[in-house]
């Protein structure tokens, strides 16, 4: 196993630490959260909802199954880093088309290992999401501290407009098919729904697609207008809000875009992001979490009052004040929050939670062929 270089981290509670860098080199500030999922880390690596973020790992053992061209769930990776306890330079699955000690140098992204991980998440769990710094050309504790200071929160960077699509484009293929070893395109689609891209997840797209969907996607600068306009000439049928990372309250511009959609009223769905941004839209502000839902094993009791073990990946969540113009249609278990929606005027509603897993279980999937199904209606 090649020696590894010593990487230095401070974060915002004052804690200072020095581990050892598997990934890309140099500086990058940004916020800790910690994921507690058992498996898909190049999945959850890949996430434009992490964009700004260190992910602490909670599973320990990282790097084994490597990384390949299928699993990615973006064009490009945009977290700041990884933090796990083992990094497995080795790699052995029939998939793996190189290691993530590469895969991250290509990417631009920190990987740092030879860590107390399990002490992370109990400090992340006692004081929240924190900034943090890391560096392998800085070593100073001050000089760090300073640098940290001086930046940016995440709650003050628009990076939807980093993570977006720039151009509009169509994704026609549905699930991946392990016969031809590719996502298979699907015939058919009758609806046409508009996929507003703040950090989109490729297999929300798939989602889409293998229920009936055309899906025409766009950027996060679309222009509404045109959208409500084809709504009203039958060109489209549906609207969908993706998910993405930051603070939504920031996102005024995008508030406003879907207020217009709501009052044409075109049919909507959100997930995670887009389900935040349709509750500020209707008047109830978002509110951040102490250390958020991370990971592919949380319990979310549905409005059948089945529970659904669920994929997770945000740091805010709706009021329940927002009762007030919509039913709650599904709660989390760990800590009674919010879940999922559905707006009393309109054709409109959202989850928490991502049905479309990758990584995690997909026993909530159900929720696309129940909105293609209202569309159709």
């Amino acid at each position: 196993m090649s020696e590894l270089k010593p990487i230095y981290l401070y974060f915002s509670n004052g804690c200072f630490l020095e581990a050892r860098s598997f990934g890309s080199e140099g500086t990058k500030v940004g916020e800790a959260v910690f994921n507690t999922s058992m498996t898909g880390y190049q999945e959850i690596t890949s996430d434009p909802s992490y964009a700004g973020q260190f992910i602490v790992f909670s599973m320990p053992e990282i790097g084994i199954v490597g990384t390949n061209s299928f699993d990615n769930e973006s064009f490009k990776p945009r977290c700041k880093g990884i933090i796990v306890r083992n990094e497995n330079e080795f790699h052995s699955s029939f998939r793996s088309e190189e290691g993530l000690r590469v895969y991250l140098k290509e990417n631009g992204i920190l990987g740092i290992t030879d860590i107390d991980t399990r002490g992370l998440v109990k400090m992340l769990r006692k004081y929240g999401a924190l900034e943090m710094i890391a560096s392998t050309t800085i070593s100073d504790k001050d000089e760090l501290k300073a640098k940290l200071d001086s930046s940016l929160k995440i709650s003050e960077i628009d990076y939807i407009k980093e993570v977006s699509t720039k151009d509009p484009y169509s994704h026609t293929k549905t699930n991946f098919n392990y016969e031809s070893w590719d996502y298979k395109e699907k015939d058919g689609l009758s609806k046409t729904i508009a996929a507003i891209d703040f950090g989109i997840k490729k297999n929300i797209l798939h989602e889409l697609v293998n229920v009936g969907f055309k899906v025409e996607v766009f950027p996060q600068d679309y222009d509404e207008k045109a959208l409500i306009q084809d709504y009203k000439d039958k060109k489209l049928h549906a609207v969908f809000l993706s998910n993405g990372p930051g603070d939504p309250l920031i996102l005024t511009n995008q508030v406003e875009k879907i207020r217009a959609l709501i009052e044409a009223k075109i049919p909507i769905f959100g997930i995670c992001l887009g389900h935040q941004l349709l509750s500020i839209a209707h008047g109830y502000p978002t509110y951040k979490l102490k250390f958020g839902h991370h990971g592919a094993n949380h319990p979310v009791k549905n409005e059948l009052g089945l529970v659904e073990i669920t994929s997770q990946n945000h740091n805010y969540n709706v009021p329940e004040e927002i009762q007030e113009v919509a039913f709650v249609t599904h709660r989390n278990l760990f800590d009674n929050t919010i879940e999922g929606v559905c707006y009393k005027d309109g054709n409109i509603f959202s989850v928490q939670h991502h049905p479309e897993a990758s990584p995690g279980p997909k026993e909530a999937s159900n929720i696309f062929a129940k909105f293609f199904a209202q569309v159709s209606l």
